[in-house]
This record gives structure tokens, sequence and C-alpha cells, in this order.
């Protein structure tokens, strides 16, 4: 054992640390299992105790995180040479990261913490009331009061000579993140992504959709997407899948991950797509080093990067012609004669068809991005002011109308559709089209390092590159900010042609370009 090693192994301030930051974290996570029950077992009538025990948690968490003694602590270990003389040690590590979060949790009062987190809960209730009854106005007045503690939010953080309210509320989700860098990154991706999809529509092949126009059993979709996230990696003696509205992973620690997921009859690959998506997360959340739960080291880098392994298992593998080789028997074997019709070619065109539509977790890959962008401009437009939160719908409307060239037909099917903003959450939607870029960037290395990767995922090998991302990502918890990690696993520097390569080859064999 090294020096260092024996030293936080002993030193009592170090330890007296770890087990308040600890302590901290679990309290956290008690907040987390309550919000899991709230979206999958808590009938309709408990909404309002349930936001005043999350105000009452997310309130001694805060005060917890914020205590003078933690922040004493905290200081004096910073002093230790023994600590923090090796920058690359998990003493130094940590010590860095516990920094960071102790100086941006003093910023925000506790009152306006616990005022957060039962407008969170009250939101996301009327948000999926006003879902089902298809009616912003029902959520509107809940939307209205989330911009505006937003906003206060920003304000208590701050944010660069030049920046915006988004800023500081992005660092939460991509630290280092900017509504100007994030435009950057976007705008020339947003020119190449309607050049792919104008020659994909312009194409006189027509792929196959009959994958998407079956009928399934729902009991049998559940099996079978049960089978799948097994297959994949997905440990359920650490975790559980559940039926949500939205479906979400959220981890309370990597022995218990839960995800849920959600069906429709007549779209089995929504179902499977969702599902792989949130096995994802969930196998990052379960691959991390469990002797730092609780701690930076233990905790994921970010939402990019987060979403990059939930992208990647979606559509790197879960779309890819190689998945589908053995995937394609599953179908007959759970759906028998429901799905005679079908063959491999019909199934792998369907999981890749190109559909400009309304709803984001249902889109494909050509078009996903653009919901993103949209979100991104209008979330910007709120915070700073220069859009009413009553005028979201028309602005909704006629920014899909400009992008994708459709017309949103209601509410349901438009501002309505994502539970992100009923979290009082802003600034989070950029991070899965960052996960796009890292994903294709990082599947791309895994290729380059195991020979025979994708030929694999043919025979129901998806082991190795679960160890790979394991190792590669998982386990580093928060040792590197995003870019810097892009940067160690990859060799380069974030790149969008890894994605562009990816969709045009891809895309361009199924529409015949």
């Amino acid at each position: 054992m090294s020096t260092t090693a024996t030293t936080c192994a002993t030193q009592p301030t170090w330890k007296s640390l770890i087990e308040k930051v600890t302590e901290a974290s679990t309290l956290g996570s008690c907040c987390s299992v309550l919000h899991w029950d709230q979206e999958t077992k808590m009938p309709p009538e408990g909404i309002e105790p349930r936001g005043r025990q999350l105000a009452l948690l997310a309130g001694l968490t805060h005060e917890k995180v914020t205590s003078k003694e933690v922040g004493d602590l905290l200081a004096e270990c910073e002093q230790m040479a023994e600590l923090t003389d090796e920058p690359a040690s998990d003493s130094a590590v940590t010590l860095k990261r516990l920094r960071h979060d102790y100086d941006r949790a003093t910023r925000i009062p506790p009152e306006l913490v616990s005022e957060e987190a039962m407008l969170a809960s009250q939101a996301q209730h009327h948000w999926a009331e006003a879902r089902r009854n298809d009616d912003f106005t029902q959520f509107q007045p809940y939307l209205e009061q989330v911009v505006d503690l937003l906003r206060r939010k920003a304000e208590c953080f701050g944010w660069a000579d030049g920046g915006e309210p988004w800023d500081a509320l992005a660092e939460d989700y991509e630290p280092g993140c900017t509504a100007a860098w994030v435009e950057s990154v976007f705008t020339p991706l947003r020119d190449r992504l309607q050049g792919l999809l104008d020659r994909l529509m312009g194409s006189s092949t027509s792929p196959s959709n009959a994958f998407n126009e079956l009928c399934l059993p729902i009991d049998k979709q559940k099996a079978f997407v049960t089978d799948v996230a097994s297959n994949i990696g997905f440990d359920f003696q650490r975790g559980r899948i559940d039926i949500s509205t939205h479906p979400f992973c959220t981890g309370f620690h990597p022995k218990d991950v839960r995800i849920t997921t959600r069906f429709h009859e007549n779209n089995v690959n929504d179902a499977l797509g969702s599902t792989m998506h949130e096995c994802g997360h969930a196998i990052y959340e379960q691959g991390l080093r469990q002797d730092q739960a609780g701690l930076p080291l233990g905790t994921s880098v970010s939402l990019g990067i987060h979403e990059s392994q939930s992208r990647l298992w979606e559509n790197q593998v879960g779309r890819s012609r190689q998945f589908w080789q053995w995937c394609f028997p599953k179908l007959s074997e759970y759906f028998g004669s429901d799905a005679s019709s079908l063959d491999l070619d019909s199934v792998y065109c369907g999981a890749n068809i190109v559909r400009p539509d309304f709803i984001r977790v249902e889109a494909d890959e050509a078009t996903y991005n653009m919901h993103i962008m949209i979100r991104f401009e209008l979330e910007r437009a709120l915070l700073k002011g220069d859009l009413a939160v009553a005028d979201v719908p028309t602005a909704w409307a006629e920014k899909y109308r400009d992008y994708l060239g459709i017309e949103v037909p209601c509410d349901s099917k438009g501002c309505l559709q994502d539970i992100h903003w009923s979290m009082v959450s802003m600034g989070y939607f950029p991070t899965y089209t960052l996960g796009n870029l890292y994903s294709a960037q990082f599947f791309d290395a895994a290729k380059r390092e195991i020979p025979g990767l994708e030929d694999g995922f043919a025979k129901g090998e998806f082991g190795p590159l679960k160890t790979w991302l394991n190792e590669k990502i998982h386990q580093q918890g928060r040792r590197y900010l995003p870019a810097d990690l892009c940067e160690v696993v990859t060799g380069a520097p974030l790149s969008a042609d890894h994605l562009m390569t990816y969709l045009e080859t891809k895309l361009g064999e199924v529409y015949g370009l």
C-alpha cells in the first residue's frame, strides 16, 4: 500500500470528511428513492405529502453538504501535503471535486433548495396530468414558477461576462458548458444533418416500415425487452425495470439501479429502444466504483458522458445489423406468428427508418438532434425573458415547422412530451446531442481496441464492449472533466466527424445512396 493510501485510510480529518460527504450522499439517495416511487408506484393523491417529504429531505441534504463542519474539514485536508502532493491520486482528485461542489452548493440558500424540491414534485404531477389531457394551460402556471425559480437560481450561481442565465444552470449537467459554446457546436452540425436528411428524403429507395406497424401484445413485449436488457449487461440482481410515462434511470448505489420504460401495442421498436437507452445509463451506474460510492470518483462525470452510454447502446449497438442478426430470432421466440411476416432486412430497415416526426424519444438518428436544438433555443429564450411561457406552444410549433417541416398537431405531441422542465431542469437537453457525439467517438475507439467487436454482436457477445466501457469510462468517475475524458479515451478532442461518418455510412446503405 502506498504512503498516500495509508495516510488516507488512517488520517482522522480525511476520514471525517469522507464520512460527512458520504452521509449527505446517502441522504440524497433517499430523495431519489421517493422520486422513483412517485413516477412508478405512488397513488395520485399522494402528491402533496410527497412534495413535503422531498422538500424536507432536500433541505436536510443541502444543510449537510454546505455545513461549516464540512467546509472546515475540506480546508484542513487541502493543506495536507500527503493528500494533495500527487495531483492524480484519488485523494487529490476527490478534494478538487469536493471543493467545486462545496463552493457551488453554498451559493444556494436553503429555502430555495426546499422550494425547488416542492415545486418539482408538484410540477411533475401536473405535467403528467396536462399531458394526459392534452392541455398545456394546465401546466402553464407551474412552468411559469419553474422559469422564475431557475432564473433566481442562476442569479445565485452567476455567470461569466458575455454569458447568460442558461450557462449557470448547465454547469450542473455538463461542467464548463455554455450556451455560446453549444451554439457553436450546433450550428455547423445542423447544416450537415440537414444536408443528410435532404439526401435521404430525396432517395428513391423506401425502406420497409413493417416492423413499426406490427401490433404486438404488451406482456410479450415486456418479456422480450427484459431478455435483451439482461443479455447486453443489465444486472437484475442490482436493478429492476418498471413502467413510467417517461422512461428514466435512477441510481441510488451501484448495487441498486432502477430503470423504467414504456410500451405501445403498435411500436415494439420504441419499447426496445427506450429500454436499451435506459440500460446504457444503468450499466454506467452499475459500473461505478463501489468503494467510492457517494464520492466524486464513484459518481458519473457529466450528463453528456452519461448520454453517450445510453445512446451508444441504443444506436451503435441496438440499430446495427449485427445486433439484429442476433436479436431477430428472438422476435419469433417471443411473438411467434405475430412476427412471421418479418425478415431480417425489414426489421433492420425498420429500426433505421428516417421519418421527421413529433416525439423526441421516438426520433430516428438523422432527426434526433434537431429535437434537441429546438428545446435548447426555447429554454434559452425562456430564461432570458425573450419568450413568455404562455407562448411556448406557438413557438414550439414554429420551430418544428422550420427545422423538420412538420405541423405539430397537439400539445401532448408538442411541448408537453418531455418531463425535464417539470423537474425544474433547464440546461439538460444539449447533453443528449453531446452524448451522440461522444458515443460515436467512443465506439470508434472501442472498435480499434477490440478486434471483431461488431461481429461479436451477431453472436450475442456484448461483454467485451461492456467491460471496455466499465474500465475506460465508468470506473474513472469524475477523475477527468468530460472533454478531457474524451481525449484520454479516444486520443482526440470531441469531433462531429465520427457521428456524421457513422450516420452517412449506415443510413446511406439503408436508403441506397
